[in-house]
Parts: structure tokens; C-alpha cells; sequence
């Protein structure tokens, strides 16, 4: 007997919502492969714990890896990836130039942009927002925006890592709950009735911000003035973000499996908190509600929930922040076991792509995802420690840990990255070419 056939419009009824059902073998050919290409990205602050090859710590605790090439060996902190090494590369000495002589949580603004913040504070467009404009059209939502306190945060300590055009920052959402109910929550006509009036009371909220500053930038002078454009730069984004759900309301939803999601998670409780977002990163790529999403770990500079996390997750009795400045005895092993427990949350997201299927297989298989942070040590904003994973659809070949020189800017990964997700582009920020030896093509 033939199997039976289940459309992929099914869904669970059950609390008054309606819950799709994840991808079924059964589902046969019911819907076309949609050929997706994905970008993930996480960020962790302050660095990570290098213990000089003089300390007894080094060959354990080190978070670069021992050796270089495909005969590297992992150190206790990224040991939890092993199973995930023929899907990954550690890469080193990568940087952005622009960002190498200042102070490194600075530098946390610049990590996706490339911008220039040292002095007259510029950024600029950050990659992901590049790839947005072409990936983001077939899907509902462009980008996803993560991190744990939610907002934009301020110059350089920003709490979001995407950036729009002219460096507008792109304000982040922190709460589990909030952003399920905002971009997968699905209902009948009374929920579509009820989301077009949210909608249209926001629309009007910024419609009026907007004309009033008209008479108020009259009033003001040069640098009120800067604020306040920028401030509407980031009303505008929001305006954007209207138009578009507007424009989707009504379409079916991509199923997808929430059998996983723990809404109720809280940064007090760091591994169930970060793993909730991971799953709901994994949501989003596999009911193809967005192919893209950056998710800032934690802040920079002790600020926010994320500086309490190795102190919430492992009783740690210091900030991450102060953790990175001190040279006490045994204070090279207390970071790594924080930078340890960074990279167990990772392994669970890998592990979570890799089993998580869409009609084209794994969705790692068709997903970059970057791993890293803005700094290497303790302010040193050379040396990136990063990691990239997954998209073997897209050409990547992994297995091996590579070091580059300072000659090679961190934009030049950015370019062949942006060219694996089908964005061809020459240049992006200071580029001066494309990093290619990783890819197939």
C-alpha cells in the first residue's frame, strides 16, 4: 500500500491556535524544494581565554585549537564541536583594519560592517543586511534580529549586530515569547483581523513621531540634530518592518516542529535562554520564515544580562567582563570554562541544524553560520577568534583550522560569503578581494 499523502497545509489544533506540523516524510513531493540559502550569525563579547604557550594552561584551556591545518587538535574549551569537525573551520588572524587600534568592545559595533568607529564615529551597512536585500525577498521576514537585551543599545556598546544603510543599527529583540507570537504565532481570521490592527496602531505611532520632529529639528542644533536622524533612521526601519508584515498577513506559514521551544525562558537561567534562541533560529529556517539571522550573544564591556551568565550558568564569582582583565592564578582556566560552556550552547545549535530536515535535506547543509567575536583577548582587536560552519551545499569544505595574516581583512571572508549565498559583490567595506580557500568554487 502506497503511504498516505499529508498536504503541508496540516496543522495541530490545540489552545485556540493552530500549530503546524514539522516536515513528514509523508508529505512526499507536496510542496517544491525551495532551494534556500541561509546566514547565521553569533556573537560572544570580550574576547576569549589565551593563555600564553608559557602557561601551563595553554594546551588545555586555549581556545584556538593546537596545531593548524587538518591535524589540529580541539583544547577542553571548543571539545563539546568534535562531533561537528568534518562541518566546521576554525579560523585565526582575521580582523577588520580599521578596528585594530581601538579599543576592543568598540569593536563589537564594526564586527559585521567593517566600519570605521575609531575617531568621527562612521559605520556603515553590516553584511548580513547586504545579503538581506537579496535573500530577504522571498521570505517574510528579511532578517531576524537577536541578542539578549533586546534594542540598539548605544555607540560603541550596541546590543544588535545588523546595520542598515548608513550604519543605522537595527534594534534587536531579546524575549522568547515576543518574537514567537510576532513572527511564527499563526491563527484564523480573528488573529489576521487582530495582527492588521496592531499593525495599523504602529503605523500610526510612527506616522506621528515622524511629523512632529519635523518642527522640533528647527529647533535644534548640530549634534541634537545628528541624534535625532538617527533615531529616525531606526523609526524608519520599523516603518519597513510594518509594511512588510502588512504585505504577508493572510499567506500561509511554512510548517515547522515548536515541540522544543521553552517560551518561558530567561537569561537568569543562561543555557535554557540561549538554547531557546537557537531554537527558535532553527524555526525560522525551517518554516522559511527568514534566511537570515544574527544573534548577539551578550554585549560588550560587563553591560547588559550577558555579563551575569558565567556567574548564573557555571557560579563563577565574576562578570564576564572582569573575567577578561584578570591575571590572577587560575584565572586563564575560569574564562575558558565560560568560553567552554559558549561553545556547548554552539554545539547544540549545529547538532539542532543537523537533525532538523527541510525538502532539501539538513538545513546545516544549506546554512553559513559564523561563530566568533570582535576581539581575541583582552582588547586586542586583532586575531578574530571565529568559527564557520555548515553550507557544504554551498561549496564550503571544511575540517581544518586556517591562519591568516594581517594582510587579509576579515571583509575579504565577508565577499566570498556573500558570493556562496548568491550575492555577487566585488568589494565590501575594505576588502581587497575574496577569501576562497575554504570554498570548492
Amino acid at each position: 500500500m502506497k503511504p498516505r499523502q499529508i498536504s503541508r497545509r496540516t496543522v495541530l489544533r490545540g489552545l485556540g491556535l493552530l500549530v503546524p506540523l514539522p516536515w513528514l516524510e509523508s508529505m512526499g513531493n507536496a510542496a517544491p524544494a525551495t532551494k534556500a540559502k541561509r546566514l547565521a550569525v553569533f556573537y560572544v563579547p570580550n574576547g576569549v581565554s589565551l593563555p600564553p604557550e608559557s602557561s601551563p594552561a595553554h594546551k588545555q584551556w586555549s581556545w584556538f585549537p593546537l596545531g593548524e591545518g587538518r591535524n589540529y587538535e580541539f583544547t577542553e574549551t571548543l571539545a563539546s564541536l568534535q562531533p561537528h569537525r568534518q562541518r566546521l573551520t576554525i579560523l585565526g588572524g582575521l580582523s577588520h583594519p580599521r578596528s585594530r587600534e581601538i579599543l576592543g568592545h568598540a569593536a563589537g559595533d564594526t564586527f559585521l560592517t567593517g566600519g570605521d568607529v575609531s575617531g568621527e564615529y562612521r559605520n556603515s551597512i553590516s553584511f548580513d543586511q547586504v545579503a538581506a536585500r537579496h535573500l530577504g525577498r522571498a521570505t517574510r521576514h528579511p532578517s531576524l534580529v537577536l541578542s539578549c537585551d533586546g534594542g540598539i543599545g548605544y555607540k560603541t556598546r550596541v546590543s544588535t549586530l545588523s546595520f542598515g544603510p548608513g550604519g543605522t543599527p537595527i534594534p534587536s529583540e531579546s524575549m522568547p515569547r515576543q518574537i514567537f507570537e510576532r513572527y511564527f504565532q499563526t491563527g484564523g481570521t480573528e488573529a489576521e483581523a487582530a495582527a492588521r490592527r496592531r499593525l495599523g496602531e504602529r503605523q500610526k505611532v510612527v506616522d506621528v513621531v515622524k511629523g512632529d520632529s519635523s518642527d522640533l529639528k528647527r529647533q535644534l542644533g548640530k549634534n541634537d540634530k545628528e541624534r535625532l536622524d538617527e533615531y529616525l533612521g531606526v523609526l524608519s526601519e520599523i516603518e519597513d518592518r510594518i509594511e512588510r508584515a502588512e504585505s504577508w498577513i493572510g499567506k500561509p506559514f511554512k510548517v515547522g516542529d515548536i515541540r522544543k521551544l521553552n517560551l518561558d525562558a530567561k537569561q537568569i537561567n543562561p543555557e535554557e535562554y540561549i538554547r531557546t534562541m537557537c531554537d527558535l533560529i532553527v524555526l525560522g529556517f525551517q518554516t522559511d520564515t527568514t534566511r537570515l539571522v544574527t544573534y548577539m550573544v551578550a554585549r560588550e564591556d560587563g553591560m547588559g544580562w550577558g555579563d551575569q551568565f558565567p556567574a548564573l550558568a557555571l557560579g563563577i564569582k565574576d562578570g564576564h567582563h572582569n573575567l577578561s582583565h584578570d591575571r590572577s592564578l587560575g584565572a586563564f582556566e575560569r574564562w575558558a570554562r565560560y568560553d567552554q560552556f559558549l561553545a556547548k550552547q554552539f554545539a547544540y545549535f549545529l547538532k539542532r541544524m543537523t537533525e532538523t530536515q527541510d525538502e532539501e535535506g539538513s538545513l546545516l547543509d544549506s546554512t553559513l553560520v559564523l561563530y566568533g567575536s570582535a576581539c581575541s583577548t583582552t582588547h586586542n582587536a586583532r586575531n578574530y577568534p571565529l568559527i564557520l560552519a555548515g553550507a557544504e551545499r554551498l561549496g564550503l569544505r571544511h575540517g581544518r583550522y586556517r591562519v591568516y595574516g594581517d594582510g587579509v581583512p576579515l571583509a575579504n571572508l565577508f565577499v566570498a560569503m556573500l558570493g556562496a549565498l548568491g550575492v555577487k559583490t566585488p568589494q565590501f567595506a575594505d576588502s581587497t578581494g575574496a577569501t576562497h580557500d575554504i570554498f570548492s568554487a
